[in-house]
């Protein structure tokens, strides 16, 4: 079956087949990381729809849109070789009437740790995931766990706004030698890349601790070593994205944000019982 590329909300209605109908929502740019996801939907579904849309309402003012990828002609490639049905690719036009009022906000959820450092970011992100939701209809969507508090406020506003849609995560998918798949790692130098590596090797140093203060500590220790500039490192409670206490005891997600040159990347490893 060819690949549709709908344009447009009536190109999109068109395509619409029959049967379980599965979303991987991306920015394009698509990675390995990506394929996993899609391979995941494809097993799940009787059609699969990725959507490749670079949002700019959750990018801020200094932030990297203008220069975030945009591949599309490969991305076409990925979605071909994956046996995606449909690739719906908006226009900015086609997605937000320049009237708009109204979106969907975050809370406090949205405001502390990755959102602390990108005030209105999980704003953006939010509406633009109801949005493609209303749009495109799926029973199942398919979010990486690279990006996990943006799955974790997806995941809240599914439960919060009665949203008729399954969330499935996708592992986080890494090099051979840690590092995590990100359409940004494109913009790092060969020092950089290595300098990178702290990210994953600090996750993996306090995964291997108990207590959330050995956890922190074994973690910082190897962040402080390398030559990057550390936005956060952040010890929280899944749900909820809290930083946990020193006494917690229960699942949790260390979590990482830092600059690497002028590229930023985040990662983050989920970890069981974290308490001594």
């Amino acid at each position: 079956m060819e690949l549709i590329v709908a344009r447009n909300r009536a190109d999109l209605v068109k395509a619409r087949g029959e049967g379980r109908l599965a979303l991987v929502p991306t920015m394009g740019a698509l990675h390995e990381g990506h394929r996993s996801l899609i391979r995941s939907a494809r097993a799940a579904a009787a059609q699969v729809v990725v959507s490749i849309f670079v949002n700019p309402l959750q990018f801020g003012p200094n932030e990297d849109f203008s220069r975030y990828p945009r591949t599309f002609d490969a991305d076409l490639d990925v979605c071909r070789e994956e046996g995606v049905d449909v690739v719906f690719a908006p226009s900015v036009e086609e997605m937000y009437d320049p009237a708009r009022q109204v979106g969907v906000s975050a809370g406090r959820m949205g405001a502390i740790v990755e959102g602390v450092i990108r005030p209105g970011h999980f704003d953006g992100m939010l509406t633009v995931v109801l949005k493609l939701f209303n749009l495109v209809q799926p029973d199942v969507a398919y979010f990486g766990q690279k990006d996990a508090q943006q799955l974790a406020l997806i995941r809240r506003m599914v439960a919060d706004l009665d949203v008729p849609v399954e969330i499935v995560a996708g592992a986080t998918v890494r090099e051979p030698d840690g590092l995590a798949l990100s359409s940004r790692n494109r913009y790092l130098s060969p020092q950089e890349r290595q300098a990178a590596l702290a990210l994953s090797s600090a996750l993996r140093a306090g995964a291997a601790e108990k207590g959330p203060a050995a956890i922190r500590a074994a973690a910082l220790a190897v962040l402080k070593q390398a030559p990057i500039e550390l936005d956060y490192l952040a010890l929280v409670e899944p749900g909820t994205f809290e930083e946990v206490p020193d006494s917690y005891a229960g699942p949790a997600i260390l979590a990482v944000a830092a600059k690497v040159g002028t590229t930023r990347l985040i990662d983050n490893i989920p970890m069981g019982n974290v308490g001594t």
